[in-house]
């Protein structure tokens, strides 16, 4: 049986039990809510994890990347919503996915993108299924409830004979909040921004079946979801720092680390020095920001137990800095010596899976299965 003591470090380990824990309760907390809840697995690219989404009770997928939709589709995955905005250059190969049985659906948020996928659907005697993405905190794209594009978008899609699905939303802006006033106030934000967009649109003569909203920080805060028929998160399957600032998750929730050795020291700078750099750990500091700032990663034992005040300072590509930020006397090199094993938990779950080609998923009996992840765009 292989364990964690046969991994090669620096190695990627997600432990299952946290894991499937999380799944539960944020499925748990979707269906107290009443909305299906279509699960952003960009997080994990990988198949072993969707499916325990799925067995959970997600309906569909949400992806980043159209290969992530061709590579879920594959492994038997049909329900998937494209989560980017849509362009003309990326048409050919969501019409590919289509024309194989993929209900694949598309989002624009803009009326040059709207016409020239309707034209393309013309041009290929193909219909698409589109969104419209809606800006309800000006985070990142979308086109505001209340702008007129939004229904020129939808009268574009319209004419162009376009199957007009819905409206969705994300407020990414949640991140940048630590309590539960402030993230319960973001989430009705989100909800009413989505519902408003929805029904303007209705109230023009549009069919808009689809209203749906998501972050982990929102999805785990919402009071109610009236007027929403789904939401999406992604991170909340493994957490990590920054969701722990957000004040959604303790350390203990957090599912993904990565296994790494000491391979040195700098006693007079009071240094570790482990196999685990940001080729491993990503160059993500989203923690920087916030009041706990956790360099590249917070230190635990191999076993998991955290060990409090040590992080990784530092990064170099192949290096990770270990030290304390706490005023400790001990000798580093005494209490770390040459070939002790880590787990450092990610700041950023997302960034940090990215750089492992696969997952030692470490099983409640201590064994380890290896989990592939995908690639590309």
């Amino acid at each position: 049986m292989t364990t964690i003591q046969n991994l090669e470090t620096p190695a990627a380990l997600i432990d299952v039990e946290r894991m499937q824990r999380n799944i539960k309760r944020m499925q748990g907390r979707m269906d107290t809510l009443g909305v299906r809840f279509r699960p952003h697995v960009k997080t994990t690219k990988c198949p072993a994890v969707a499916q325990a989404q799925m067995t959970a009770g997600a309906q569909g997928i949400t992806v980043s990347t159209l290969k992530e939709a061709e590579q879920f589709f594959n492994a038997g995955m049909t329900d998937i919503l494209y989560a980017v905005g849509m362009v003309p250059s990326k048409l050919s190969q969501a019409l590919a996915l289509r024309q194989r049985g993929c209900a694949l659906k598309l989002i624009v948020d803009n009326i040059d993108a709207a016409q020239a996928l309707g034209d393309f659907g013309k041009a290929h005697d193909a219909t698409f299924e589109v969104w419209i993405e809606i800006d309800s905190d000006g985070h990142r794209s979308g086109v505001k409830p209340e702008d007129n594009a939004l229904l020129e978008i939808a009268r574009a899609l319209q004419e162009s004979g376009v199957h007009f699905g819905g409206v969705m939303t994300h407020a990414g802006s949640s991140y940048d909040y630590n309590t539960p006033e402030d993230l319960l106030s973001i989430a009705e934000q989100e909800r009413k921004g989505a519902v408003r967009a929805a029904d303007r649109l209705r109230d023009a003569g549009f069919s808009c079946p689809v209203v749906s909203v998501g972050s982990t920080p929102t999805a785990l805060s919402a009071e109610h979801l009236e007027g929403v028929t789904e939401v999406r998160a992604g991170v909340y399957v493994l957490f990590d720092l920054v969701m722990h600032n957000v004040g959604v998750c303790t350390l203990d929730d957090i599912a993904l680390s990565v296994l790494t050795t000491v391979i040195g020291h700098q006693e007079e700078k009071g240094w570790a020095i482990v196999d685990a750099g940001w080729m491993a750990m990503s160059r993500d500091r989203g923690t920087q920001k916030q009041q706990h700032d956790f360099g590249f990663g917070q230190a635990c034992t191999e076993d998991g137990t955290v060990l409090e005040g040590y992080i990784l300072s530092g990064a170099n590509q192949e290096h990770g800095i270990l030290s304390c930020t706490r005023d400790i006397d001990h000798d580093i090199k005494q209490h770390f010596p040459i070939g002790t094993r880590l787990r450092i938990l990610p700041n950023h779950a997302c960034a940090t899976g990215a750089q492992h080609p696969q997952y030692g998923a470490l099983r409640p009996d201590g064994g380890i299965d290896l989990w592939p992840r995908f690639y590309g765009w």
